[in-house]
């Protein structure tokens, strides 16, 4: 998504990026601490950010029917939705869309909040019982002989009918519409030049990938790299704002938030 502005294919006139690599609770936490103009952040955490910063209705990861996932060392029980209640749950961090699922799926899991790229290995460890996984451990937990008992994306959409928007970008309000919607557009930009030269990009991408290969980095991006990457367009909005809604609704998130986009 952003290799093309770290890399500076494509002009961005006067603005000037800086670019910081950071995980993703990480840049929530920043993000509520009003640190940074543009960042990427949990959805889940927008739900405490919206006074001071904008939704860009690009660059978001949307899982299409597939999200984060609960592994567990034992094999996946009968109804293991009901299994997790009261379980000790691995999770990568307190804002994280991940969590807000979890807690929709199943409000009676216990939790423990762990680096993503630690839970495998807590749960192998039997630390915690299950691992919630984002990024690349949603596809390598079978290679450590995890058994998956839920994927929270597939779940969602069988209630919703509605991809789970798990990662966006937010942009400053106080920057101003017209320094904001440029933004938007030069995000696109780099969104859209990285699809056309996706070999370059995916070479840039593998610099990150936490030791997968070529072919499994691929498989990955295009998991959450797609249509709703380069815009979030009316289906992926509505999602957005139901899972606020729903967040809301549980309990989870103590007020409603109506979700505010900038595009390009």
């Amino acid at each position: 998504m952003f290799y093309a502005l770290a890399a500076g294919k494509i002009d961005t006139g006067d603005r000037e990026y800086t670019h910081e690599l950071a995980d993703i609770e990480t840049l929530n936490r920043r993000a509520v601490a009003g640190e940074l103009d543009v960042t990427a952040v949990s959805f889940h955490a927008y739900a405490h950010l919206a006074g001071q910063y904008a939704l860009l209705a690009h660059g978001a990861s949307v899982g299409d029917r597939y999200g984060p996932r609960l592994v567990a060392r034992e094999p996946k029980p009968e109804d293991p939705r009901a299994a997790l209640g009261g379980r000790l749950v691995g999770v990568p961090g307190a804002l994280t869309t991940a969590m807000l699922a979890l807690r929709l799926y199943q409000p009676a899991a216990r939790t423990k909040i762990l680096p993503f790229d630690t839970i495998e290995d807590a749960v192998l460890r039997g630390e915690v019982e299950v691992g919630l996984l984002i990024h690349e451990g949603q596809l390598t937990y079978g290679d450590r002989g995890l058994h998956r008992w839920a994927d929270l994306g597939e779940w969602w959409n069988g209630e919703t009918g509605l991809p789970l928007p798990l990662g966006g970008n937010v942009v400053r309000k106080a920057l101003g519409p017209e320094v904001t919607r440029a933004v938007a557009r030069d995000l696109k930009a780099s969104i859209e030049w990285g699809l056309a030269h996706r070999a370059e990009a995916l070479a840039h991408a593998l610099g990150f990938a936490r030791g997968m290969d070529a072919a499994r980095t691929d498989e990955f991006v295009g998991m959450y790299v797609n249509a709703y990457t380069v815009d979030l367009g009316a289906t992926g909005r509505r999602a957005v704002q139901r899972l606020l809604d729903e967040g809301h609704s549980a309990g989870v998130l103590s007020a409603r938030v109506a979700a505010e986009f900038v595009a390009a």
